[in-house]
């Protein structure tokens, strides 16, 4: 749940697929978890932006028949606010690899089991990053990603930060100052966004320390 004028109200949820029994067993899922609630189905983005400010998580499929690209759909979605859970077949290693660039929060195949697709649902809904072997397979492959050029210093910041850790905390383990550790972190960030890998929020810095291979990717 989350908390809306101090009341407690479902995850808003709105669903992009252009195949209906995709789009009916989806809805089917979501019924049966009190704590999330369906919004609109659509078959296009477009036809979902108008309410993306009130979701909490768009989950779309990856390739669409109304000839849009996922990175098309990514920054569109992207700059109305919202939050992204890929849902697909997960047939095309471009294609995941482009959805995982483009910022989605996990990349989730439709095979998948009741309680895997609903727990990533919920998760991605709360902002947080759904680390599937997916996601991961299409990082390691993913022969894109510029290096940042982190020292090791950074890389150690890096890891004990994105991986959990308070600041007090990454201060306490690194032998640094708190301030020193929020001064690490931006010139992590400045570092990425250099790199074109921009990296605003802790989980985007999560996403960066999998990629480099600074914190484990999901055991496959």
């Amino acid at each position: 749940m989350s908390r809306e004028s101090g009341r407690l109200r479902p995850l808003r949820i709105a669903h992009v697929d252009d195949h209906e029994t995709v789009q009916l067993g989806f809805a089917s899922l979501i019924s049966g978890a009190e704590d999330l609630q369906l919004v609109q189905s659509a078959t296009r983005v477009d036809d979902i932006l108008p309410i993306v400010p009130t979701l909490d998580l768009v989950v779309l499929d990856i390739r669409l028949s109304d000839g849009s690209t996922i990175a098309h759909n990514l920054s569109v979605l992207h700059a109305a606010g919202a939050r992204v859970l890929a849902f697909t077949a997960a047939d095309n290693a471009a294609e995941l690899r482009t959805a995982s660039r483009g910022g989605v929060l996990g990349i989730v195949r439709k095979s998948e089991s009741r309680d895997t697709i609903v727990e990533a649902v919920r998760s991605a809904a709360l902002g947080v990053t759904v680390a599937t072997t997916e996601w991961a397979a299409a990082l390691d492959a993913d022969p894109l990603l510029a290096s940042a050029g982190l020292s090791p210093k950074e890389r150690e910041v890096l890891a004990l930060y994105a991986g959990g850790d308070k600041s007090v905390t990454v201060a306490n383990r690194a032998g640094l100052s708190t301030g020193t550790v929020a001064e690490y972190v931006r010139r992590i960030r400045y570092k990425y966004a250099i790199a074109g890998r921009p990296a605003h929020t802790k989980v985007d810095l999560y996403k960066r320390a999998v990629e480099d291979g600074i914190l484990p990717a999901p055991e496959q």
